[in-house]
């Protein structure tokens, strides 16, 4: 399991850049107009992991295999995008399909490349397109209540939870906030998942900003943190330009450039990882000869979940996951040390999975 990250922003704001950067493709062509981005593009990345690498190595896997990560370029929504302006409606459903949102923000002076509003002001441009994602939200949330009156005349359990649920949304939405912040019980939360609202969706602000500006930000990168802070999303701050430059060179060559500029790592990483942190993901790991490989699990997961996550079987049939932490795999040079130093644990179907963990599963068929 990877995640899928749906990439927003008006025209203009570099976001089709930075997707075709981090995707290394010119799928979505990137040009000084509205609309250059007609269909979707996703593009599938591998989710750099050093450790991978180091588990490979002291196992002498002849495979290493990343988890992978999927970006949607949504085309350039505008003011007006939830009553058809624009390409409008049809991209709103993309959204949907997506577990969280990289909001692409422009925090970047350039008098050659035009702004759909003609100016920049990143915080405004964010309110425009949660305004636009709002008012989708409202109409769809309208019609669906109005589709479920027959279903609570006949007192149906499911619908009276549904519309409960709605009407909540509704209010927050009507008062000018998201649906994220409706306070949602754990008995709720399968059927809140299910509404699939828009404004549902986690957000991650990624500040496009100029070259110079790509270690430390500028003051409209900070101007988007304090928004960020203030209503609990992820931001990250990015250069485009630098990160569709890397695209362009091998890992040496990368490596080098990265240090020139005075980054310690592509902007890539710290997308990921803001994105990971953001919808609480975590990685464990399965080692062996043939291969070594990172599975993508959410915070909290269980030992038959995270099983379940290789082959729905495993966690049918889950018996038991021999773990071994990340740290003691590498300070004992492998399963077999680590065992020996009685640092493998026989865990159970109540075991939480914790971040890094190398883990074997035995199930019966």
């Amino acid at each position: 399991m990877g995640f899928k990250m749906g990439i927003v922003g008006l025209p203009n704001v570099g976001k089709s850049t930075l997707f075709n950067a981090l995707t290394k493709t010119a799928a979505a062509q990137a040009a000084n107009f509205p609309f250059c981005t007609i269909e979707p593009n996703v593009g599938d990345v591998a989710v750099p992991d050093a450790r991978l690498d180091t588990l490979a190595e002291i196992a002498g896997s002849k495979q290493i295999i990343p988890t992978r990560m999927t970006f949607v370029d949504i085309a350039g929504l505008v003011k007006g995008a939830s009553k058809g302006e624009g390409l409008g409606n049809q991209f709103l459903a993309n959204i949907r399909e997506c577990d969280a949102i990289a909001h692409v923000l422009r925090c970047f002076e350039d008098d050659d490349i035009t702004h759909v509003e003609g100016r920049v002001d990143p915080v405004a441009d964010a309110q425009v397109i949660e305004t636009e994602l709002m008012l989708a939200d409202l109409e769809s949330i309208e019609k669906r209540r109005a589709n479920l009156v027959r279903k609570l005349k006949g007192n149906d359990k499911e619908a009276q939870q549904q519309d409960r649920l709605l009407a909540a949304a509704q209010e927050v939405l009507e008062n000018g906030q998201p649906a994220r912040t409706v306070e949602v019980s754990g008995e709720d939360m399968k059927q809140w998942k299910m509404l699939q609202l828009l404004t549902q969706k986690p957000i991650l602000y990624v500040c496009n900003v100029e070259e110079s500006s790509a270690s430390d930000g500028n003051s409209k990168s900070a101007e988007v943190a304090k928004m960020a802070e203030e209503q609990g999303a992820g931001t990250v701050v990015i250069s485009a330009k630098i990160e569709e430059e890397i695209s362009q060179l091998d890992a040496e060559e990368a490596e080098m450039f990265l240090g020139e500029m005075g980054l310690e790592e592509a902007g890539l990483d710290r997308l990921i990882r803001a994105g990971y942190e953001l919808l609480k993901l975590e990685t464990y790991f399965t080692v062996g000869p043939k291969e070594a490989r990172a599975w993508t699990i959410k915070a909290g997961t269980s030992a038959p979940q995270a099983a379940g996550v290789i082959h729905g079987d495993f966690e049918k049939g889950f018996i038991r996951a021999e773990t071994i932490a990340y740290v003691d795999y590498v300070e004992f040079k492998g399963e077999g040390g680590a065992k020996e130093a009685g640092k493998m644990r026989a865990e159970g179907k109540a075991y939480i999975v914790k971040d890094g963990d190398v883990m074997h599963f035995l199930f019966n068929n």
